[in-house]
């Protein structure tokens, strides 16, 4: 019996040695849409895509001494010893994403959430509040971008704080107060020549032309002059809807960056379908419209939906 006694007293000693706090920086990153990549390619080609995206986004860490703590499906969490290298590792995730695509040739996107702070560590996983904040802050991302708090800010040498910007305060589970979120500019030249060591982008193209919108006997266009469509049940938005399933304030088309995006702000979410028949399913995140297609508010293409808005966008270009 004392023998017995002893051996979990040593056993309990050691799991207390192994449980300790450091200060490091927590980051999410999260791939967008995996849902609709499994319903559009099926099981085996949808994981094999997803897969590859982890391993491109891992393959970044050990250049910023980083670490990966686990995959949660088609998420990855990992860690890193201060704000510094967490910042950088996620620039370069997300330059490290420019370029891979679909079968269809349609972009991967990965949004990102990262903060710092004290963290519990055991059995090499990571616990605490900063872990929570750091989900959270994921959670209000968007597609290709990334988010970070006023944390992480704080504690950038001011070379790498300018590349960040307040966008808004949120409410975050176990937070008396309202949290600052700030969105790191990860697409600056100077920023990703300079303290990341690969090339800088080029200067994107703009569009020569127009993104031609129409629902019902509603037509619309987006362009360099009228950059912004607003679309949903309330009588303010630009291109109102009767759809029982769309949101007062569905979702907007603008122009940006020599882009057209869709963003989707809906509760029910915003479905695409390009013309090849790809289609992509937007929960709270950022798509950009190619070529042409149809665009359902809250109802999925399976349920056959009775009302759409139909996309067509002239591609010539021009540097």
């Amino acid at each position: 019996m004392e023998n017995y006694h002893n051996s979990r007293t040593l056993s309990a000693t050691a799991a207390e040695l192994s449980r300790h706090v450091e200060t490091l920086g927590v980051l999410f990153a999260d791939i967008c849409g995996s849902t609709a990549l499994y319903e559009t390619l099926g099981d085996d080609v949808a994981r094999r895509l997803i897969s590859g995206c982890i391993s491109t986004l891992v393959d970044v860490l050990p250049h910023h001494k980083g670490r990966l703590v686990k995959t949660i499906g088609d998420e990855v969490l990992c860690a890193f010893p201060n704000a510094e290298t967490a910042f950088q590792a996620a620039c370069k995730m997300q330059a490290a994403m420019t370029g891979l695509l679909t079968p269809a040739g349609h972009q991967m996107y990965v949004r990102i959430g990262f903060h710092y702070g004290d963290v519990i560590i055991e059995n090499e996983d990571v616990f605490g509040d900063t872990v929570n904040v750091a989900a959270r802050i994921a959670a209000v991302t968007r597609a290709g971008q990334i988010m970070t708090s006023k944390a992480v800010v704080d504690s950038l040498p001011e070379d790498l704080q300018i590349h960040t910007n307040h966008i808004f305060r949120v409410e975050l589970k176990g937070k008396q107060e309202e949290f600052d979120i700030y969105a790191v500019a990860w697409e600056t030249d100077d920023m990703m020549s300079t303290r990341l060591g690969v090339p800088a982008f080029r200067k994107p193209i703009e569009v020569a032309g127009k993104l031609e919108l129409s629902y019902l006997s509603k037509q619309m266009t987006v362009d360099k002059e009228n950059r912004k469509v607003a679309i949903g049940r309330e009588a303010t938005c630009t291109m109102v809807v009767s759809n029982r399933l769309a949101s007062r304030h569905h979702a907007v088309i603008e122009f940006r960056s020599g882009k057209y995006i869709l963003a989707d702000h809906s509760s029910n979410g915003t479905f695409v379908k390009f013309a090849d028949g790809h289609v992509v399913r937007l929960a709270r995140e950022e798509l950009i419209l190619q070529g042409s297609g149809i665009i359902s508010l809250g109802q999925s293409f399976v349920e056959d939906p009775p009302e759409v808005v139909s996309f067509a966008l002239n591609i010539k270009s021009e540097q």
